[in-house]
């Protein structure tokens, strides 16, 4: 029961990711990028949208970069409490294969999960929108500061 239960609300989170991850909640519709790269993007999961936008440079990629190099497996499970308060959404500038217990996942956005007391997970879409959920060792701390959500 609890494991139908912890799949039925992965699912549902993924939904929510797809949603967001849509050209519409990353403003692809509106008009063409200036920028390089397309916007890294900012969660609220209590609030269900975007609250924050912020160019996509050189150091969010090489962030993004350094997650992936640093990934140790699929994370066992993810469960919906109050502690996951923000996803963040990382444009990649080009698709990058991740290689993970014999999986290939060819990504090309990262999503960040950053919950309290838990470690942090990666969240990438096969092409055919399959979601894994990654374990990695990096520090995410850079980031969270370059971005500013959560306020230091």
């Amino acid at each position: 029961m609890q494991l139908q239960r912890m799949a039925a609300t992965l699912l549902a989170l993924c939904m929510m990711i797809i949603a967001f991850a849509s050209p519409v909640f990353a403003g692809a519709a509106a008009a063409p990028d200036p920028e390089p790269f397309r916007p890294v993007q900012v969660f609220d999961v209590k609030a269900g949208k975007v609250i924050k936008s912020v160019p996509n440079d050189k150091d969010f990629q090489r962030f993004a970069n350094d997650w992936i190099s640093s990934v140790t497996g699929l994370a066992p499970q993810l469960t919906n409490d109050d502690s996951c308060s923000y996803v963040y959404r990382i444009p990649l500038e080009k698709p990058v294969t991740i290689k993970v217990n014999g999986i290939n996942v060819a990504a090309e956005d990262v999503f960040l999960f950053n919950c309290d007391q838990k470690p942090p997970l990666l969240l990438v879409f096969d092409e055919q929108r399959r979601p894994y959920l990654l374990l990695f060792s990096a520090d995410i701390k850079p980031f969270v500061q370059k971005v500013g959500i959560p306020a230091a």
